[in-house]
């Protein structure tokens, strides 16, 4: 049996062994790939005779075609190559080809399996001078195997993204790009994988060249496909990165890989895909106990819908919320639909309801609804969503949804009911507690009278935090890692939140010591475990990473701390002293390495637990107050007290 690779440079191997040195002759190893190659392996003599030598006088073609065929023979053995009369045949279990074991996984949708088979184009640097028959040839097989495996990688590409895996997709749109390089799709499966990897620029700069590249080759534009993706991700609103010390190797962004949940993101997105490309309402629901990475999940989501096209607002819901009417309402209002196509066309009555609440509103349709009766916040809400998904897909993410205020929360599911036939996602995240009779209700039907899916996601396993650990630390070798990994699983029952936390000290010079005992304690959750219950590791990796924070983000971080559960960027400030250039630099910095998250109302503490390690630790008494004083003046809370 002699195996062949042809996707790259070729390869031979014969029964496992190299290849023999006159198997490998130019001729010769043509001539082997060219039958491995035709239909049915058959080929007649005349015909490899014009392929491959059509310069040779005849006799002494036939000559250099036998001495050719016995070669092959010796390597394939008596019953590999047949010749009967004018016809060659190679047998089919002589000569095992990558090429059709690449089409046997394709056509089966194993992308990773057929992309780990492409090394480059087909024969890659191969070539028979003199046989200009053979060279028109290979330069078809060699187009059709481009776009073949192109396509696999950028299905590769989207299989890794639809999982999380940003970076391995980039990379294998990389490749796909590398085959080439005008190929639309390619670039786009390159913009895409990077924009989600949190890399805007470097997706921006990549679509530059691609313009460039492709005004010098052939004198176009860019498909209206790729320059509209190209556009929304200019658009996007990120968290820019701070002028601030390094991060160790393996967390520059402090944004880990999705790791142990790339099926339950594949879910959600096959969900949202239905309800995109089918035009029918549907829910996400993601529950879980706090740390289990249910706000990341439900980043990752809406990043993919925002490069979709969707018009996405995305809001936190905070324990306050829960006592305030319509507050979430209001709140998805500010975070995301005023800036939606389609929104003018919503009755004036719904746009009334919100400009009477929201000042952005106002300046933008004070004009347009001045006098009129304004809609309920809720029936406004429904108006409002059914004009924007005429023109494209909704996403409405509420996270921490277990403290939407009751009005709020019943607002949610009538959208639902009553746009049932356009595609609007409704995205929920949910702690077990506090019990909500409204999410318990709604998840009952999810996949029943609902569209939708609901995913639960559990503390991470063994395999999956080891898969962290070499993230944080790609200089640990193999024994290392396991008795890392089994230390972070005790210290962090396996909680990302934390698990990522421990990770990032160690990188940073954190001794781990002894594990303690099991926690949290049975029947609690991550919230209701004091700072002073949280195993001392955990509680030295919190303390690791605000010490590198700037003094700038570490007065803001106090401030977030004191102030309460989501406080607005100006109050942070003026509790902080900080203003302008340097308040707005400490909440990039806060924001892009996963301290704070910033929604319309301000910002909030991406887990509770840190910010409670962070009122206990880093903050005194007489700084608190004087931060409280720095907000709301003693004279001012006296006045009141009158």
């Amino acid at each position: 049996m002699i195996d062949c690779r042809t996707l790259g440079p070729v390869e031979l191997r014969v029964e496992g062994s190299p290849a023999p040195a006159e198997l490998l002759w130019r001729k010769n190893l043509a001539l082997l790939v060219y039958l491995a190659c035709s239909p049915q392996r058959v080929r007649a003599r005349e015909h490899l005779i014009g392929l491959l030598w059509p310069e040779s006088r005849d006799a002494g073609a036939r000559h250099s075609l036998s001495e050719a065929l016995r070669v092959i023979r010796r390597s394939t053995g008596d019953g590999g190559l047949e010749t009967q009369g004018d016809r060659i045949r190679l047998h089919a279990d002589a000569v095992r080809l990558d090429t059709d074991l690449f089409q046997a996984l394709a056509a089966a949708g194993n992308w990773e399996g057929a992309g780990d088979l492409i090394a480059g184009e087909f024969l890659e640097g191969f070539s028979v001078p003199g046989a200009a028959e053979f060279e028109h040839w290979l330069a078809a097989e060699r187009a059709a195997w481009r776009g073949r495996c192109v396509d696999v990688l950028v299905r590769r590409s989207e299989g890794l993204a639809a999982g999380g895996q940003a970076g391995a997709a980039a990379e294998s749109a990389r490749r796909a790009l590398a085959l080439e390089a005008l190929a639309e799709p390619a670039v786009r499966a390159v913009l895409r994988s990077l924009a989600l990897a949190g890399h805007r620029a470097a997706a921006l700069d990549e679509y530059e060249r691609f313009v460039a590249r492709l005004a010098a080759e052939v004198g176009t534009a860019p498909e209206a496909e790729t320059a509209a993706l190209a556009e929304r991700i200019r658009r996007e609103r990120v968290a820019r990165r701070p002028d601030a010390p390094a991060e160790p190797a393996g967390g520059e962004s402090r944004r880990p890989p999705l790791v142990g949940r790339e099926a339950d993101l594949a879910q959600l997105a096959a969900a949202w895909e239905a309800c995109r490309r089918g035009s029918r309402a549907a829910v996400g629901l993601v529950g879980g106990d706090p740390g289990t990475g249910k706000t990341r999940l439900a980043e990752e989501l809406v990043a993919r819908a925002r490069l979709d096209g969707a018009a996405a607002a995305a809001v936190r819901a905070v324990e306050a919320d829960a006592a305030d009417p319509w507050s979430s309402v209001f709140a998805l209002a500010r975070g995301g639909l005023l800036d939606a196509p389609g929104l003018a066309g919503a009755a004036p009555q719904a746009l009334a309801a919100f400009a009477a609440r929201l000042p952005e509103w106002q300046e933008r349709f004070g004009a347009t609804v001045r006098g009129l009766a304004a809609e309920s916040p809720g029936r406004a809400l429904r108006e409002v969503v059914r004009a924007v998904a005429e023109e494209r897909p909704v996403v409405l993410a509420v996270d921490d949804a277990h403290w939407l205020d009751h009005d709020s929360a019943l607002a949610l599911g009538a959208v639902l009911r009553d746009v049932a036939s356009a595609p609007v996602f409704l995205l929920l995240t949910r702690s077990r507690e506090p019990a909500r009779t409204e999410l318990d209700e709604l998840q009952a039907h999810v996949g029943r009278e609902i569209a939708g899916v609901t995913v639960v996601l559990a503390p991470l396993g063994p395999d999956a935090l080891e898969a962290l650990a070499r993230w944080a630390l790609p200089g640990y070798v193999a024994a290392d890692l396991e008795r890392l990994t089994r230390r972070v699983q005790a210290d962090s029952a396996g909680l990302p939140l934390l698990a990522v936390e421990l990770l990032h000290a160690v990188a940073l010079g954190l001794t781990l010591g002894e594990a303690g005992g099991a926690w949290p304690k049975p029947l609690r959750t991550l919230d209701q475990t004091l700072p002073g219950e949280l195993p001392e590791a955990v509680v030295g990796a919190i303390r690791v990473g605000f010490r590198r924070l700037t003094a700038a983000a570490q007065a803001v971080l106090a401030a977030a701390a004191v102030l309460g559960e989501r406080v607005p960027a100006a109050v942070l400030g003026r509790a902080a002293g900080l203003e302008g250039p340097a308040l707005n630099g400490a909440l990039d910095e806060l924001e892009w390495r996963r301290w704070l998250i910033a929604e319309p109302r301000g910002y909030a503490f991406v887990a509770r637990i840190v910010r409670a390690v962070v009122a206990r630790d880093f903050v005194t008494p007489g700084q608190r107050q004087r931060m409280r004083d720095a907000v709301t003046p003693p004279a001012s809370r006296d006045s009141s007290l009158r």
